[in-house]
């Protein structure tokens, strides 16, 4: 994962709430389950996508986090819905409130992550009624959103 910004921007506002951009990808299989990933910064699941790199567009978020987080290359099929109402708060006392661009996405190359890395502990699908725990409420408010309009 690359922080650099992020990483800047904390340096200099420790703890205080800060507005960041995300992205967000959902990844159906032919059971119509959605790919999550259990974090390892919460240990929780979350979408598959992240914060945006100043610079970056929510398209080329995507694919940049889809990879990171799935070991996947994905394509966007197209855009579902933008969710500005969101917080999520960090171990570590960070806290960000966070407008999130999601997407339907497609498999392209690559192929899933079999081992842990700095980002994942783990890849599973999961059937849209018996999700896991979930990062925040926001990934609640995707996934819902995603069960009824995909």
């Amino acid at each position: 994962m690359t922080y650099g910004y992020i990483k800047m921007i904390r340096e200099l506002v420790g703890h205080t709430p800060i507005i960041l951009n995300c992205t967000g990808g959902i990844l159906l299989n032919d059971k119509r389950e959605v790919l999550l990933n259990l974090r390892t910064d919460t240990h929780n699941w979350s979408l598959p996508g992240g914060y945006l790199e100043y610079g970056e567009t929510y398209a080329e978020g995507i694919v940049r986090e889809y990879k990171e987080d799935s070991g996947l290359d994905v394509r966007i099929v197209r855009p579902l819905k933008l969710f500005d109402k969101g917080e999520t708060r960090y171990p570590n006392g960070d806290v960000a409130q966070t407008i999130a661009m999601l997407y339907l996405v497609a498999p392209v190359g690559g192929a899933l992550l079999t081992q842990a890395t700095d980002e994942t502990l783990g890849l599973k699908f999961w059937p849209f009624d018996a999700l896991p725990p979930l990062l925040n409420q926001q990934n609640a408010d995707m996934l819902a959103y995603a069960a009824k309009n995909v």
